[in-house]
């Protein structure tokens, strides 16, 4: 029920939490790794440029790794102390990037280059909103 409504601000927080579960690993990056998702321009015109099957492999890896943000969220709040917090955010970036990984048809470079893409396009993030309302109650 709490997936059914994605606002903007949701996709922005989503995009901070996942920029830092890319930076740990740059130097694993080829060039090709680094070139917009399905061709997408750099500034505008990105929501037509993006597949209705990246847009779908989204929604269905960004459902994933909100369950995983939301389990985490309440460990890592009880947790006794610092280092117990960092070791399970390292922990909760693995499970995130792992849910990445695994989905269909995505890649963690092609995720974030979409959360990128949508702070930027409203139009994208309408059509992320909607196949994220139409993927929700699938996944709970």
């Amino acid at each position: 029920m709490i997936d059914r409504y994605i606002s903007a601000a949701s996709l922005a927080a989503a995009f901070l939490g996942l920029m830092f579960l890319s930076n740990p690993a740059p130097a694993q990056q080829t060039p090709q790794e680094k070139q917009p998702a399905q061709g997408q321009p750099d500034g505008n015109g990105g929501a037509t440029s993006i597949s209705d099957q990246k847009i779908e492999a989204f929604a269905l890896a960004y459902l994933q790794v909100g369950k995983i943000r939301q389990e985490y969220a309440a460990r890592i709040e009880a947790a006794p102390d610092e280092t117990a917090k960092q070791e399970l955010r390292s922990e909760a970036r693995k499970q995130m990037i792992q849910a990445v990984q695994t989905s269909a048809n995505i890649s963690v470079d092609e995720y974030n280059e979409i959360l990128s893409a949508a702070q930027k396009d409203p139009v994208l993030v309408k059509k992320l909103e909607d196949k994220l309302q139409k993927s929700g109650p699938t996944e709970q």
